[in-house]
């Protein structure tokens, strides 16, 4: 499967993201060589943008509000209509974890023990501020070991659908294997849609 849709607008963008952007091209028009150490960056950007004035910030609230406008405009043209959901099979096996997920699942502890009370979504936003501040070296591990556990579950999928058992009210396997892949499909794509909103949160 693909990445979702393809035709999907891109997330809109906080204040904050856009000042976060603005320092990473600095740091790089300054120090091409030199690799960007996210935890140590992300708490600079934090500090700094505590100690700005509010007209220090209100070029970054002007283009997340432009943004923001942006994304309501295409979000409203794209509207795609989605029909009810299928139930899911419990035995069916379960969908890996995007690289992103695995940095998540890794990250979320820490980040909830050094912010007290910090709201769900607040974290999620720390978390995708931090993955898009990491370079690719860095990534790559959690790419890497998503493409084994994808690897396990395209196995696992294969056995799942070749166990396919005669349904006697619905007639011979056959039946049964085709609605379980029309059933693995669409909650592949449901899933997809789930990874694609928090990463662009």
């Amino acid at each position: 499967m693909g990445k979702g849709d393809p035709k999907k607008p891109k997330g809109k963008m906080s204040a904050y993201a856009f000042f976060v952007q603005t320092c990473r091209e600095e740091h790089k028009k300054k120090n091409p060589e030199v690799p960007v150490n996210f935890a140590e960056f992300s708490k600079k950007c934090s500090e700094r943008w505590k100690t700005m004035s509010g007209k220090e910030k209100s070029k970054f609230d002007e283009m997340a509000k432009a943004d923001k406008v942006r994304y309501d405009r295409e979000m409203k043209d794209y509207g795609p209509a989605k029909g009810g959901k299928k139930k899911k099979d419990p035995n069916a096996p379960k969908r890996p974890p995007s690289g992103f997920f695995l940095f998540c699942s890794e990250f979320r502890p820490k980040i909830k023990s050094t912010n007290p009370g910090i709201s769900i979504g607040d974290v999620a936003k720390k978390l995708g501020e931090m993955w898009n501040n990491l370079s690719d070296s860095e990534k790559q591990p959690y790419i890497n070991k998503a493409a084994k556990l994808k690897e396990k579950y395209e196995k696992d999928v294969a056995d799942y659908k070749s166990k396919g058992k005669f349904d006697g009210a619905k007639g011979p396997a056959k039946v049964a294997r085709k609605k379980v892949e029309e059933e693995d499909e669409e909650d592949e794509d449901e899933d997809e849609d789930e990874e694609e909103d928090e990463e662009d949160e």
